[in-house]
């Protein structure tokens, strides 16, 4: 048997054993709570902030200070989980509405000096008599030279009602003046454009450049005008080109213009079970029959891809462009407290087939923190409505491909250093009128007066040929080979040297169709650029060529072998 006093030092030992092992398991459960390790880490925060408060050297600006630590904790997810600040809101509910308090006017940088840009149609600032290629030269008697465009944004904002001074350079007599402008509610139009088009004018075009309130109702408003116009329409064009998306929304109810009620658009699944939703078209379809058409590019993004998923899926309309972004997430706000809210990704969003089409993992990043697409080998593939293949993560692949024509140098450092715009103004200021925006050109005696005005500006550039070779003359050096071939790169160097009058020449349909849309912009606003640009538009004559083409059209929408 065993002694007491033994069994007293057992008991002991015993317990110790008992108490080290159940302090090892509460540890252990503590630091795998997720809820024990925030409020942990929450603790350090504070305390460390407190420390940096009381000792650090110089005085710290504690709400921008936070603001970088939360945006770069952000960073590690993916870039649409943002902190939003109680300074950015109004931007914020601007990317959601359309709508803030200001002049209607974009500013425009040249070196130090400001510029306005465009001008919106009936804004307050069109309506003072300020005109695209004035120079701002104060705001309430401040100085604007040397300002960014962000600060004179927050000089411009502000109440609707309430006035602005603004000391203008005119750009056309140079005389400077005062002008007085009455802030307003500016609403930038979702559908800056709609047009009956084709041969015959049977076909209705809308432009859609962003899913804000309403937006849904604006394109179904358009095609009712563009009907009442033209009762016997022949097919339909959804221009979603470099739309980068909006409310979910009103992407549901944007398909409902184009397919019956209580048809599945979209589902969204995340974390929480509770939260998974689907979303379907709430009333009765304005037109299931017309042919459409929709057209996509590689920044149509988001409540864009959902809207062109469901035509495609749906096999209600036949996709032309490029692929689409590939922007498959769902981002909802919560809020923080004084003013302040967090836009952050809740779910993916899948299309009717099925397939989420979201581009990037953001999931698993590499080991030096980059993120990469989806791989072809892990794309899933799905059916539409009538059995043609479709694939997920990777945007929406259009039913027919058209490639954009890469910007040559040349038209990017005449954009970049200003120039198309400077002699649009000039131009205006000598032509008081000029033909309707959808009809406008420049014949070649105007472009060649152009060519004359730049010949003696300063664009010089380098083109991605000559960038090649100062890489490969850097590798050269650094590995010894340059100083015995240095006759041969200078023999190519020469070759390879550009003349700006001849890349004038050889680009010149290029560079003229940009000045021509940058002059149609003075006279008839953001609707004459888009009218002036319909002009030369590949994807847009494909669509008009395929709509007058019922066959053509059907056979896209039947599954290959049928």
């Amino acid at each position: 048997m065993i002694s007491l006093k033994k069994w007293s030092k057992a008991k002991g030992f015993i317990a110790g054993v008992v108490l080290t092992a159940t302090a090892f398991l509460f540890i252990r459960a503590r630091t795998s709570d997720p809820y024990f390790e925030i409020s942990k880490n929450l603790d350090i925060y504070t305390n460390l902030f407190k420390e940096l408060n009381t000792y650090y050297v110089d005085p710290i600006e504690p709400g921008k200070l936070v603001k970088i630590g939360v945006d770069a904790m952000l960073e590690d997810l993916d870039p649409y989980t943002n902190y939003i600040t109680e300074s950015d809101i109004e931007e914020y509910e601007f990317v959601t509405t359309g709508k803030y308090g200001g002049i209607g006017a974009s500013m425009r940088r040249k070196g130090d000096e400001i510029y306005i840009g465009d001008v919106y149609e009936n804004s307050p600032a069109q309506k003072s008599g300020l005109h695209p290629g004035d120079q701002v030269v104060a705001i309430d008697k401040q100085e604007v030279k040397g300002k960014s465009i962000e600060d004179l944004s927050v000089l411009l904002k502000g109440s609707p009602g309430t006035q602005i001074a603004m000391r203008i350079k005119d750009a056309f007599n140079h005389t400077e003046s005062e002008k007085m402008v009455q802030r307003g509610e500016i609403a930038i139009s979702s559908v800056p454009y709609a047009a009956l088009i084709g041969p015959h004018n049977d076909i209705a075009f809308v432009r859609l450049t962003q899913f804000t309130q309403g937006c849904a109702r604006q394109v179904k408003d358009a095609y009712d005008s563009l009907q009442k116009v033209q009762p016997a329409l022949k097919g339909l064009v959804l221009d979603l080109r470099n739309n980068p998306g909006g409310l979910l929304e009103e992407a549901v109810a944007l398909c409902n213009i184009f397919v019956d009620k209580n048809q599945l658009v979209v589902s969204t699944k995340g974390k929480i079970p509770d939260l998974d939703k689907e979303y379907k078209t709430p009333g009765n379809v304005w037109n299931k029959d017309l042919p459409l058409t929709v057209l996509v590019n590689h920044s149509s993004a988001s409540a864009s891809e959902i809207v062109a998923g469901t035509m495609q899926d749906l096999d209600r309309g036949v996709i032309i462009g490029e692929r689409s972004y590939g922007k498959g997430l769902v981002q909802v706000t919560r809020p923080l407290g004084f003013n302040a809210r967090l836009k952050l990704t809740i779910a993916r969003y899948y299309t009717p087939s099925g397939r989420c089409i979201q581009a990037i993992d953001y999931a698993h990043r590499n080991a030096d923190g980059s993120v990469g697409y989806v791989p072809d080998s892990l794309k899933k593939a799905f059916k539409t409505k009538d059995g043609r293949v479709v694939l997920s993560g990777g945007g929406i692949e259009p039913d027919v491909h058209l490639k954009d024509e890469p910007m040559s140098m040349i038209a990017v450092t005449l954009y970049t250093k200003n120039y198309l715009f400077d002699y649009a103004t000039d131009y205006a200021g000598k032509h008081p009128s000029i033909a309707p925006a959808s009809s406008f050109t420049l014949t070649d005696a105007e472009f060649t007066q152009f060519a004359k005005w730049v010949e003696n500006k300063d664009y010089s550039y380098k083109t991605e040929t000559e960038e090649g070779l100062d890489s490969l003359m850097k590798i050269a050096e650094r590995e010894k080979y340059y100083d015995e071939t240095k006759g041969e790169f200078d023999a190519l160097r020469s070759k390879l040297s550009h003349d700006k009058k001849q890349d004038l020449l050889k680009h010149k349909e290029q560079v003229k169709e940009m000045l021509e849309n940058e002059i149609a912009s003075r006279y008839y606003y953001t609707r004459g650029r888009i009218a002036q640009g319909l002009q030369y538009d590949k994807e847009l004559d494909k669509a008009l060529a395929l709509l007058n083409t019922p066959a053509e059209y059907k056979g896209l929408l039947v599954p290959k072998g049928k």
